[in-house]
């Protein structure tokens, strides 16, 4: 009886397989040497896909990326810009929360990723057309990512251990129920995560209006 053949090597099953790596167990885990012994291939053989790891790391992000959705951004759709910022911020830290070991790569920045820039032409092409100047709108994207990335890198209540006497009242009587926090490490995440937003587009929904109110200045003829 024939021996099953082994799938082709392809840049699909490399991304397949340093994803899982990543997920399980964290960057420092993927290896050409690694990933070559998990899809029972020969080392060199990853480097007609992939010149090195980094590369590998970065297409893993982009698949990440690939996951966020930007149907809002699109001219068809009618959320005004706020409100397809925020839904658009939810999908994406979203992507980040189910895949938090990447996150330092995402934060870099698109590079030349596809998905990634994909997503950052998104969101300056919708700014842009909303009125916002263009150099705002790149503000914007940058805001964006810093708050987006920045809260997927770590856990606020898992920042606190669950042991009471941890945080004795005399040294810290502010902090009696801080031990209360690591069970309750969603819903205090995401609430910050919320407040946060919320607040930011709060902030951007005012300069909006300066700027439209100071366009209107500029435009307004002087009868004088």
């Amino acid at each position: 009886m024939a021996r099953p053949r082994k799938p082709l090597l392809s840049r699909d099953r490399i991304i397949e397989a340093a994803s899982s790596l990543v997920d399980a167990e964290g960057l420092d885990a993927v290896s050409t040497r690694r990933l070559a012994a998990e899809l029972g291939v020969s080392g060199p053989s990853l480097y007609n896909h992939f010149r090195n790891k980094d590369e590998i790391l970065d297409a893993v992000a982009d698949t990440v990326s690939a996951q966020v959705d930007l149907e809002m951004f699109e001219e068809s759709d009618p959320r005004d810009w706020a409100a397809a910022l925020h839904d658009w911020a939810v999908s994406y830290r979203a992507a980040l929360a189910a895949h938090p070991h990447i996150v330092p790569v995402l934060a870099q920045g698109p590079g030349r990723r596809p998905a990634g820039l994909r997503v950052a032409d998104a969101v300056f092409g919708a700014m842009v057309r909303a009125g916002w100047p263009p150099a705002q709108a790149t503000y914007i994207g940058a805001l964006m990512r810093y708050f987006i990335t920045g809260s997927a890198l770590g856990s606020f209540a898992r920042g606190f251990v669950d042991d009471e006497t941890a945080y004795d009242p005399s040294d810290y009587p502010h902090l009696g129920q801080a031990h209360l926090l690591a069970d309750r490490r969603q819903q205090v995440d995401e609430g910050a995560f919320e407040t946060g937003l919320r607040a930011l587009l709060d902030g951007l929904a005012l300069q909006y209006e300066q700027t439209a109110a100071a366009r209107t200045v500029r435009q307004t003829p002087n009868r004088a």
